[in-house]
């Protein structure tokens, strides 16, 4: 049986716990941006095209191979590098390339970043290029956006829903 003391002390402590996780919990605020900012956040996740042509084999290649390794297209597996590149009034944010992941390098390049920007009108240009046999950018998008104080922009890449997507 516990003493009339020993329950006190215990109500004590465990108020005296319940204040400081109270108090914790609402102080320092924390803010995610300040005032006049906003966020842009580039995130995607995209295959690139393949980095080599398909080889159709030739007759004597085909007679090397063990009978069940006679496929009549060669095609490797590695996919290009993702290139981006995110500017907004005139002025270069990123340049990144996302390389493809996987052992033989035929999986998806990802690439997620985020930019506190100053609120207001902007103009922002995105340009994207998915293949190593081809010069320049595949996809370009430029835009005159609005941002709110606190607002958060994602710029996205999907082929299905016409390339680069802003919202």
């Amino acid at each position: 049986m516990l003493k009339p003391l020993a329950i006190a002390g215990q109500v004590l402590l465990y108020g005296a716990f319940a204040a400081i996780i109270g108090v914790l919990s609402s102080h320092p605020v924390y803010r995610h941006l300040q005032a006049d900012q906003a966020l842009l956040k580039l995130s995607f996740s995209q295959p690139g095209q393949l980095a080599h042509e398909c080889h159709r084999r030739t007759p004597e290649e085909l007679a090397k191979l063990a009978p069940n390794m006679r496929a009549p297209m060669d095609c490797p597996r590695e996919r290009s590098p993702v290139t981006v590149e995110l500017s907004m009034d005139g002025q270069l944010l990123a340049r990144r390339v996302a390389a493809p992941a996987g052992l033989s390098k035929d999986g998806a390049s990802t690439l997620y970043e985020r930019f506190v920007v100053p609120a207001g009108e902007h103009q922002l240009s995105v340009k994207l290029n998915d293949s190593v046999r081809t010069a320049g950018f595949d996809y370009v998008r430029e835009d005159r956006v609005r941002l709110q104080p606190g607002q958060v922009l994602v710029v996205d890449f999907s082929p299905q829903q016409g390339g680069i997507l802003i919202r």
